[in-house]
């Protein structure tokens, strides 16, 4: 059982009183985070590739949080891990590179349930190489993906599937192993958006076979920093846009330029957090020889017994508010299709009046579109002004739930 007083410990904000329900547009950060950042600030402050003590230790520091990424999302090698500003960036970055595969009439698949992250840099090629883009729509009435218009889309000129592992919007978890299987069988590639993801649920790379995965360390409770993960063979066959003396192989022809070092020893940070979360309280409570990858994953595991029950909890008090409407999965049987991020409208409010209404009370809740421009244009929302989205993590309690549901029902 997860002690939720020991883990708000680890993050000092929490201790402002305010209520973070704006999770899904970036946590809160664990203390070993900011530890990390300064310790690297104190003592290893430096540029890449010196002969120096600092200049060596910031590298070394740098690798080991590649190791530890890699260990997160199971990649085969620590080289498979890029770091960069952010996930947008990144995936805007990659995709010149991607584009230079692509010939006039080639096809890639987007959907509408994604971030426009994970849309825009596709209709930029697609615009650049003169390709077509095949849109994939969603169930208006539960959000969740059209996997059979999934399947209709790809075709043998498909050269791209871009898809989200959880919607922004309205949680939902996609399949996204399904998508990397249908990418394959007509040898095109598979572009996964794992940011939502990624705070509440283990990624396992291989198993999912996708290609290339986008996540932000920002939202797993680390500082702003982008990941991407590409396998191996991929990666050191595109052509990376960069300058003439970074290196010519992944990932430092991907990391042209000075990177933020402090913030990737804080991605460093992160990962030790969830290990101590798997050493504490997960099943490997007492084992003395447990490997990084298995902690961080019983890390994982504990996060998410404990949100799925926090889910519950919001999803029953969200709908005993009169008029309330959530949109996405409604059903508490099923949990395990999405992730902690609710979204709602409530009639005779526009979102942003709920959520000024609720930041005079220091309960901090997103409303807008959230980058999720498609989604919302498809659900009718975005000329209303979206919708409210309130978003759990690990700290959040059943006791600010409580709270947020008495002033909605005030409201």
């Amino acid at each position: 059982m997860l002690n939720i007083d020991a883990v708000r410990t680890h993050f000092p904000s929490l201790s402002s009183g305010a209520t973070f329900f704006d999770n899904p547009g970036g946590t809160q950060v664990a203390q070993e985070v900011s530890e990390r950042m300064q310790r690297y600030f104190l003592h290893s402050n430096a540029n890449h590739g010196g002969a120096f003590r600092t200049s060596r230790d910031s590298d070394a520091v740098v690798w080991e949080a590649r190791e530890a990424v890699a260990a997160f999302l199971n990649a085969t090698r620590p080289e498979e891990i890029i770091f960069g500003q952010n996930m947008t960036s990144l995936t805007l970055h990659i995709s010149r590179s991607i584009a230079r595969l692509l010939e006039p009439g080639d096809e890639l698949v987007v959907t509408r349930l994604d971030h426009d992250a994970n849309i825009a840099p596709w209709l930029l090629i697609a615009e650049d190489r003169g390709c077509q883009v095949r849109w994939v729509d969603f169930h208006p009435e539960d959000c969740t993906l059209d996997m059979q218009a999934l399947e209709e889309a790809i075709s043998p000129r498909t050269k791209l599937v871009a898809v989200g592992y959880a919607s922004n919007a309205v949680g939902t978890i996609n399949d996204v192993r399904r998508a990397a299987q249908l990418a394959h069988s007509v040898g095109a590639l598979c572009f996964v958006d794992a940011v939502q993801y990624a705070p509440h649920k283990s990624i396992d790379v291989q198993a999912l076979d996708c290609d290339l995965l986008a996540c932000s360390a920002y939202k797993f409770f680390g500082p702003h920093t982008g990941i991407l993960y590409g396998k191996y063979d991929l990666l050191e066959r595109l052509t990376a846009y960069k300058v003439r003396p970074a290196g010519n192989h992944t990932p430092d022809k991907f990391e042209t330029g000075t990177q933020s070092y402090e913030s990737i020893a804080g991605v460093l940070g992160a990962m030790e957090y969830f290990a101590w979360l798997g050493k504490t309280y997960g099943s490997l409570e007492g084992t003395e020889n447990e490997t990084r990858q298995q902690a961080l994953r019983a890390g994982m595991g504990v996060l998410e017994e404990y949100e799925r029950s926090l889910s519950i909890a919001l999803l029953q008090g969200l709908q005993s508010v009169p008029g309330l409407r959530v949109w996405g999965i409604t059903d508490a049987e099923r949990m395990a299709e999405r992730v902690p991020t609710f979204s709602f409208t409530l009639p005779g409010w526009k979102p942003d009046a709920v959520a000024e209404r609720l930041a005079r009370e220091e309960i901090y809740v997103w409303s807008g579109n959230f980058y999720a421009l498609a989604a919302l244009e498809r659900l009718g929302l975005e000329e209303q002004g979206g919708i409210v989205r309130v978003g759990l993590a690990h700290y959040n309690t059943h006791a600010e739930i409580e709270r947020l549901i008495n002033i909605l029902n005030n409201l």
